[in-house]
């Protein structure tokens, strides 16, 4: 696994218990530290060794002149630094920190908005396209929260639900849009009504599950020469440009 996503020139404040420290990503073998109140106060550059672990994790490791060793995993998902380390004493610390970035680094490293849009899509595909029931288990929180009144609260009644569709019922899904852990799908989806649908999903995901889900449906409406107008929905129409 290749550090090329590892945030150099990031900078950030890491507030733990007892004190606070500022972090410089100088480079992918270089940090700069700097304790600014209590005991433990200083300024230090550091060579350091980099491990991506995925998902916007990263341990990073160094020892200190005063031969203090330190091991960070800094999250970048979760917004937390978990750190291990042995002062000179021979005292052994373990801290976690909530991470503020006060510098952006080269790289975006919240990666959930691609790894939720794989979700979104496996799960609308699995269920809408496939009718595969067995999937609600895998992608839906056991305590799922359903905003669309004409259908039943909780993945059971979900999962009924699939299991009881017709076989005309299918789902094209076309440009998806992600912040955080929330996900948006434009679709289109034939035999759930009389007519085309074209539907705006929206889910919330937690723990790499949906975890809550709201949606907006409309009749879909012919293009018609006389106004001119562009199609309400394009199946490429996600793939023109990334969207994150």
């Amino acid at each position: 696994m290749s550090n090329d996503r590892f945030p150099v020139g990031l900078e950030m404040d890491v507030s733990y218990p007892e004190f606070q420290v500022h972090l410089a990503l100088l480079s992918s073998t270089r940090l700069r530290f700097e304790i600014r109140e209590g005991a433990l106060a200083r300024t230090e550059t550091v060579a350091i060794q980099v491990v991506p672990l995925g998902n916007g994790i990263f341990a990073v490791s160094w020892q200190e002149q005063d031969g203090a060793t330190v091991t960070n995993v800094q999250d970048y998902d979760r917004g937390q630094v978990h750190s291990f380390a042995t002062l000179p004493g021979g005292r052994f610390l373990r801290m976690t920190g909530r991470m503020a970035v006060t510098r952006p680094g080269t790289h975006a490293l919240d990666e959930r908005p691609q790894r939720n849009k794989a979700l979104v899509h496996e799960a609308m595909t699995a269920l809408f396209q496939r009718h595969d029931a067995s999937a609600v288990e895998r992608l839906y929180a056991a305590d799922y929260i359903q905003h669309n009144p004409d259908i039943p609260q909780g993945r059971d009644a979900l999962q009924a639900l699939v299991a009881g569709l017709s076989p005309a019922v299918h789902y094209e899904p076309g440009l998806m849009v992600a912040e955080g852990d929330l996900v948006a799908v434009h679709g289109r989806i034939r035999g759930w009504a009389d007519a085309p649908q074209v539907v705006v999903d929206i889910f919330r995901i937690q723990d790499g599950r949906l975890a809550e889900h709201w949606d907006v449906l409309q009749n879909e409406v012919p293009v018609t020469a006389a106004h001119g107008g562009i199609a309400m929905f394009d199946p490429a129409e996600g793939t023109r440009r990334p969207v994150s």
